[in-house]
């Protein structure tokens, strides 16, 4: 069975994560911080900021998968990656700016969780819809 819209989704993040991943290279090369953080206190923000992208984005990604695999409707897909794509955008946003609490790092967060705890009940509920 073919999985567009989780493939869309997954693209677009990888896209996001690859962007993630080129800032931390990027002040890796210019500082010379062969490993850690190198006690740069921007370098080790911007290792948190894909790390904690790391973290979440591919499990709600896997049960994305799941929920397309098990027939969910379109519209629930695309606003679960939509959600997460947002949602990461504004944390990764929010925590490069600050270390403390910014408007994107908390919206960012709670939308993460809250699409976290989405896609895992309906995943739980498709298990005992199928099983019948």
């Amino acid at each position: 069975m073919a999985t567009p819209i989780t493939a869309l989704w997954a693209g677009l993040l990888g896209l996001l994560m690859l962007f993630l991943a080129t800032r931390v290279v990027q002040l890796r090369a210019s500082q010379n911080i062969i490993f850690g953080d190198g006690g740069n206190a921007v370098m080790l923000q911007r290792i948190r900021v894909h790390g904690n992208f790391t973290e979440y984005v591919p499990m709600i990604l896997l049960l994305m998968l799941l929920l397309e695999l098990n027939g969910a409707s379109a519209l629930l897909l695309h606003v679960l990656g939509g959600g997460l794509f947002v949602a990461r955008l504004l944390h990764a946003f929010g925590l490069s700016q600050s270390t403390g609490t910014t408007f994107g790092r908390f919206v960012g967060a709670v939308a993460t969780f809250v699409l976290l705890l989405s896609a895992s009940v309906l995943a739980i509920y498709e298990f005992y819809a199928k099983a019948g």
